[in-house]
């Protein structure tokens, strides 16, 4: 259950068992462990996995249901739509924008746009979580 768990993160992540393993800080035959056994991590290691995925350890050893992210108003959108002109208009005056040489496409620049927003909604949302005072919270 667990490496099933992890697994299902890491793909949300974009990334491999081994290769988020890597990033923390063990190695990818804890990783196989886990799989083969059905085993889940304890003590530090657990909580670094749970920190780097910002889920809680129960959430890891299935006992918890994961972080609700806040749903982001009309004027969270705005303020990221804002930021996002901005920070294009700055790269475009840059002429920084190159691919192998080569002055990127439309299409790129659109997938790094795209790319932006995700980010920003996501920190947005992270911060949303972690700022909001206690007794504004809907939980």
């Amino acid at each position: 259950m667990f490496y099933d768990l992890y697994k299902d993160l890491c793909d949300q992540k974009g990334m491999t068992p081994s290769g988020v393993a890597k990033e923390i800080g063990f190695n990818r035959a804890t990783v196989t462990t886990w799989k083969n056994s059905r085993n889940a991590p304890k003590g530090e290691l657990l909580k670094k996995i749970a920190d780097y995925f910002g889920v809680s350890t129960d959430y890891l050893l299935g006992s918890d249901n994961p972080k609700e992210t806040p749903a982001l108003t009309k004027k969270d959108e705005r303020d990221i739509a804002k930021d996002l002109e901005s920070m294009m208009g700055e790269m475009e005056n840059s002429e920084s924008l190159m691919f192998d040489g080569q002055p990127m496409t439309d299409e790129a620049k659109e997938s790094i746009l795209a790319a932006m927003k995700l980010g920003l909604e996501a920190a947005k949302a992270k911060n949303k979580a972690r700022f909001t005072p206690k007794k504004y919270r809907k939980d």
